[in-house]
């Protein structure tokens, strides 16, 4: 989700700070929920800043030269599954982090059928 705008943010802390209304009235009247109008009070009267926080996800389980390693032994077995490129890595992590280093080196799924075609299906 894309953080609001900062000007919007102003906009909202200001409105309140001139005694334009509630914080439900002001949510109502800038689109957004009171949680946001409260979230950013709080911001401000703590930090001083409305800019957006971010930075706040989780890092991912495989980086640095484990991401070369990865990207070596995919080149080599293009065909491997997620846990045999876990066992090769030798990474504790689950199945679902390999997953998502391949998907930001950009590999896709492979989605090719895995038997012939049914000679009784469809013409």
């Amino acid at each position: 989700m894309k953080a609001f705008s900062l000007d919007l943010r102003e906009r909202v802390v200001a409105a309140y700070g001139r005694g334009e209304g509630t914080r439900k009235e002001i949510a109502d009247r800038f689109g957004v929920s009171e949680g946001f109008v409260k979230k950013m009070l709080q911001q401000h009267r703590t930090t001083g800043s409305l800019a957006p926080l971010g930075g706040q996800g989780r890092k991912p389980a495989i980086r640095g030269a484990k991401v070369k390693a990865l990207e070596a032994f995919v080149g080599r077995r293009p065909d491997a599954t997620l846990a045999e490129i876990r066992k090769h890595l030798k990474a504790s992590c689950s199945t679902v982090a390999v997953f998502n280093a391949l998907k930001r080196l950009g590999y896709r799924r492979k989605k090719s059928p895995s038997t012939p075609a049914s000679k009784t299906g469809r013409m």
